[in-house]
């Protein structure tokens, strides 16, 4: 299909071949680089106060996350996924947060190709059953020395 152009010269596309923000065709996944800046609905940008009381509000809620999260990495729970899921509610609304996020998902992603590499798996392999027979041979050298005694039976 061939693009139209209108009066003013310009190339026109048609609509079937236009593709629609937020949209994803099959087989293509959207582009993880898309435009900085606040995702806030039309309605709430154009009040500049309460433009401003929604990204305190996002502010204050992807602080409660983080802050949980925190909190999990020396409690039970799963600390990190939680602090990358405040920065994801920061980054709704502010530029920064999303220069953070875009730059930890181009490490992890990294991080993700190296650990697929077969030199690097076959490394970790290795370094994973050295440190399980370690283990294996300071448990045998208790036991074998202590015996296994139940927390009942030991005489004080």
């Amino acid at each position: 299909m061939h693009a139209q152009s209108d009066e003013r010269g310009h190339v026109v596309v048609p609509t079937a071949e236009r593709p629609v923000p937020g949209d994803v065709a099959e087989g293509v996944t959207e582009d993880p680089e898309r435009e900085l800046g606040s995702r806030a609905p039309r309605f709430i940008k154009a009040s500049r106060t309460l433009h401003l009381s929604w990204q305190v509000g996002v502010f204050v809620v992807g602080l409660a996350v983080v802050v949980a999260g925190v909190f999990m990495l020396v409690l039970p729970g799963p600390g990190w996924l939680v602090i990358f899921g405040g920065m994801a509610i920061w980054a709704t609304e502010f530029v920064w947060a999303q220069l953070v996020l875009r730059w930890t998902r181009r490490k992890v992603t990294e991080a993700a190709q190296k650990a697929l590499d077969p030199k690097v798996r076959r490394r970790n392999i290795i370094l994973t059953t050295v440190g399980l027979v370690i283990i294996a041979v300071l448990v045998g050298i208790y036991l074998w020395k202590f015996g296994i005694v139940m927390p009942w039976k030991i005489d004080q």
